[in-house]
């Protein structure tokens, strides 16, 4: 009996490991689990949201469509583009300490921004809401309205002309005109998936520049702000099992902002973070959500 009791230690100490872990990262049997409880009758967390056929986030119980402010000289429209990273894949959720100052912009409608935003994939944390909070806190504008449409694992290949996501993003650009909104920033964080890929750097290069002359096409003037974001690791992230900071689509988003007057250098997670910073090596804790939005808000802010 001893002897039973002494094998059964270690088994169930692992088996208690392995579901704090499954849970973490919704990893069989935890989405198992949900399902049946779905078919059951109760309610999983995804059951509270609805998302269109690109994956975006298109409804939620609690988001409740208001009506959209005017833009002003001090009204900043962000058009945020990208893959997990730029979704609502965080570890920390946000919502905006100003009301309705700081809005959720999706298909033509404004919700009073909070995470996770309507247009990306996920229903996790974002930093784009804390991102606008910092922006009003500081007095660098009165409002914000924030226009996202991230989705993991998206190749910027899937951006580019062509692609199937080269129309959402004009689409929501267009959305953004026949309400009124002139987008004042274009934020790019995208690149983790091509570093798996091993996308070389004249592609990247020649995708982006591309991308960027569909938004010209469709009336975008404003500057494009390239993050330097190439980090994920883990394959159950599906990223890699090391990282080189010198990388060929780092080395592309160093220089794209010297090839146009158009481009800017965004914030580089890839330099910024440290390993408490992404909570599964990968996606961004709620340390490294903060870090990054003081980042893009000291890019942004019109005094520097």
């Amino acid at each position: 009996m001893r002897t039973s009791f002494l094998l059964a230690v270690p088994v169930l100490t692992a088996t208690y490991l392995f579901g704090a872990y499954s849970a973490r990262h919704e990893l069989f049997p935890v989405r198992f689990f949900h399902a049946l409880k779905t078919r059951a009758g109760g309610t999983a967390p995804e059951d509270l949201y609805t998302f269109d056929q690109a994956g975006r986030l298109a409804s939620g119980d609690q988001k409740k469509a208001v009506t959209c402010p005017q833009q002003t000289d001090r009204t900043a429209v962000l058009l945020l583009i990208g893959q997990s990273n730029a979704g609502n894949h965080g570890g920390q959720r946000f919502r905006s300490e100003h009301g309705g100052s700081i809005m959720n912009f999706f298909h033509g409608r404004c919700y009073v921004a909070g995470s996770p935003l309507l247009g990306s994939d996920g229903i996790s944390g974002e930093y784009w809401t804390e991102l606008g909070n910092l922006l009003l806190d500081r007095g660098s504008f009165d409002q914000v309205i924030l226009a996202p449409m991230a989705i993991s694992g998206a190749a910027i290949s899937r951006w580019s002309p062509g692609g199937d996501l080269n129309r959402t993003m004009t689409d929501t650009a267009t959305q953004l005109q026949q309400r009124g909104y002139s987008v004042t920033h274009v934020l790019w964080v995208q690149g983790e998936i091509d570093y798996v890929k091993g996308t070389n750097e004249k592609d990247y290069r020649d995708r982006f520049l591309s991308l960027v002359s569909s938004l010209r096409s469709h009336d975008v003037a404003a500057p494009v702000y390239v993050a330097i974001a190439t980090k994920c690791l883990g394959a159950s992230n599906g990223g890699t099992r090391n990282h080189s900071a010198d990388n060929p689509v780092a080395r592309a988003q160093l220089a794209l902002p010297a090839s146009a007057a158009d481009l800017r250098g965004g914030v580089n997670s890839d330099a910024l973070l440290d390993d408490l910073d992404r909570y599964d090596d990968c996606h961004f804790s709620a340390s490294g959500e903060r870090k990054v939005a003081r980042g893009w808000a000291d890019l942004l802010s019109p005094a520097r």
